[in-house]
């Protein structure tokens, strides 16, 4: 077993005095490989240019395919060569601040006897898997002691397992704003609900192309895998297409909340209304009535406190008798 780790030598400043007031270290992104047998796995974490070149110095890797790993709009695909294969996947990653889900890309080149990858770091799942290959003996021999096709397995089992967790919190979310819908503040639903969906979509975006990926993989028999693609990425693509399926059931449920909140929201609006209008027209005919009588006209019959008073009792008059014929329309 051999466990190597490469770092970029650093990047000379121009002036040294700079370098020697700064009190902020610049951390070089670095190539870090494990070897177990004849299997050697490299990994690059936020690849540049400098490590392209240091693949296409060691490896038979075609130059548009170096390019790639550097492109953040790649699509899912599978190229095969004749001594390798070269794979771009997308993988979920919550970004909490956007309250969204966003894809990360890993590229993976795989040949019979070494498994390259290279990401920005922010697949977990990955960086703790490498990491648990590298310290841990037992993990690199069950994980790298049968073949390269195996280990991209494990890789593609784990992104796959993480994806999971992310469904959950957007079913439980799910589950939040229905009950917010329904609930005595309802306040902010509209916006919650236009999240959820944007959060669905993107993450259906990032699934649809993987599952097609990944079948193909299930598909196809590659001679430099030397497993058996039916058992091993057959069960990847299954979790894909329940994740698929999911995330479908998600939108529709979202879609439908969105109708029951905008036919509620019609609903609370209609009853203000209609509660503003009966009292808007309750008050025209006592408008009119003291409208007339404060016009500065003598004489007028307002003289006594007794005709004020019957003029109050025929103002209560008038609403009784307007409520009465409300209720008998049932427009109360």
């Amino acid at each position: 077993m051999k466990i190597g780790r490469i770092t970029r030598p650093p990047v000379r400043m121009r002036r040294r005095a700079r370098v020697a007031a700064s009190t902020v270290a610049k951390t070089e992104p670095t190539i870090t490989s494990i070897t177990w047998g004849k299997l050697t796995w490299v990994n690059i974490e936020r690849p540049t240019e400098e490590e392209t070149k240091y693949l296409a110095e060691r490896y038979p890797f075609h130059r548009l395919d170096l390019d790639d790993c550097l492109s953040k709009i790649q699509m899912p695909k599978i190229d095969e060569y004749e001594d390798y294969f070269f794979m771009v996947f997308h993988f979920p990653v919550f970004n909490p601040q956007a309250r969204v889900t966003t894809s990360s890309q890993v590229s993976i080149f795989i040949g019979e006897d070494y498994l390259i990858t290279l990401h920005h770091g922010g697949l977990k799942s990955l960086v703790t898997f490498f990491r648990a290959c590298e310290t841990n003996e037992k993990t690199r021999e069950e994980s790298m002691g049968r073949s390269s096709g195996y280990l991209l397995y494990l890789i593609l089992d784990r992104l796959v397992n993480y994806c999971f967790p992310i469904l959950n919190k957007i079913g439980e979310n799910i589950d939040e704003v229905e009950d917010r819908i329904f609930g005595e503040n309802p306040r902010g639903t509209v916006e919650d609900v236009a999240v959820l969906r944007r959060d669905i979509i993107s993450f259906r975006r990032i699934i649809r192309p993987q599952t097609e990926a990944v079948e193909l993989l299930e598909q196809k028999e590659w001679p430099v895998f030397k497993e058996d693609p039916e058992i091993y990425f057959g069960d990847i693509a299954d979790h894909l297409r329940k994740i698929r399926d999911t995330l479908d059931d998600y939108k529709e449920v979202v879609e439908g909340l969105s109708d029951t909140n905008n036919t509620l929201i019609s609903f609370r609006i209609n009853e203000v209304i209609r509660v503003l209008t009966i009292i808007s027209t309750i008050m025209l005919p006592l408008t009119l009535v003291a409208s007339i009588l404060g016009m500065n006209i003598y004489p007028m019959p307002v003289d006594s406190p007794a005709a004020f008073a019957g003029i109050i009792v025929a103002m209560i008059g008038i609403i009784a008798l307007m409520l009465a014929f409300f209720r008998s329309r049932r427009w109360i």
